[in-house]
């Protein structure tokens, strides 16, 4: 098992950086896929960051792995294999990386994840750090989440291996969290009970239901989901506004 610093020299060579052309520290958001691994909406989202003038990073959590997008999908996505508690070490170790670059601002940092991207995020912000193994890492009480002052979560994965879903989280920044109406995993009151407990803590949440499907912004009809291009776009909009609100840059 990896310490927080050796899982980030794992997963460094395998994430994209995206963002203004200049060295200036600017405030960053780190993204985490889905269990489909990545897919290729989530560099629009990098873009629409850039352009209200924020840094990206988009963790890639398989390929450190070895882990195929044909075995993610039989494995991951069934809860067989890196359940969102396991993933949760990558979320630390990427705030340690992305914090110690020049052309960062620790103190202004974001989140955001979709699907099991999100599961792992909110259990990175809600386990017990003493408990041994926590997080998948040796280390994870020495991990510093007081840099990172929002969060989006996308469809989160909040169903049955989720069983950290209501445990209160230990860090609460402000969040965005997006429910697809008619998504296949979980129901909008399911989500809405887990919107309150994060609430409860004394957060800002902002809770959008989209009329649509369980990753409606992927380019994808496999199954249950379906794209949605006019969906997609309010989503990115969104997604760039939560951000410029979090930490407006000139």
């Amino acid at each position: 098992m990896d310490d927080i610093a050796s899982l980030w020299r794992r997963l460094e060579p395998h994430v994209q950086v995206y963002g203004p052309a200049d060295d200036r520290p600017r405030p960053a958001v780190i993204l985490f896929h889905g269990c489909g691994g990545l897919r290729s909406h989530l560099p629009r989202y990098a873009e629409a960051a850039t352009a209200v003038g924020w840094r990206t990073f988009v963790v890639d959590s398989y390929a450190p792995r070895g882990i195929s997008r044909a075995v993610a999908l039989t494995t991951v996505c069934t809860g067989l294999k890196l359940r969102g508690h396991e993933r949760g070490g990558d979320v630390l170790a990427a705030i340690h990386g992305v914090s110690q670059r020049p052309d960062v601002d620790a103190g202004r940092l974001a989140l955001a994840g979709w699907s099991h991207g999100g599961w792992a995020i909110m259990e990175a912000l809600s386990a017990d750090p003493a408990r041994p193994g926590a997080l998948g890492v040796t280390d994870a009480a020495s991990g510093d989440l007081s840099g990172v002052k929002a969060v989006w979560l996308a469809y989160p994965y909040i169903g049955p291996w989720a069983f950290n879903r209501m445990r209160p989280w230990r860090h609460c920044p402000r969040l965005l969290a997006v429910t697809a109406r008619k998504d296949h995993l979980t129901t909008v009151r399911n989500a809405e009970r887990v919107n309150a407990m994060i609430q409860g803590c004394g957060v800002t949440v902002e809770h959008w239901i989209a009329d649509g499907t369980h990753a409606f912004d992927e380019p994808t009809n496999n199954g249950p989901m379906r794209h949605n291009p006019d969906l997609t776009l309010e989503a990115l909009d969104r997604f760039a506004r939560f951000l410029q609100d979090t930490a407006p840059t000139p």
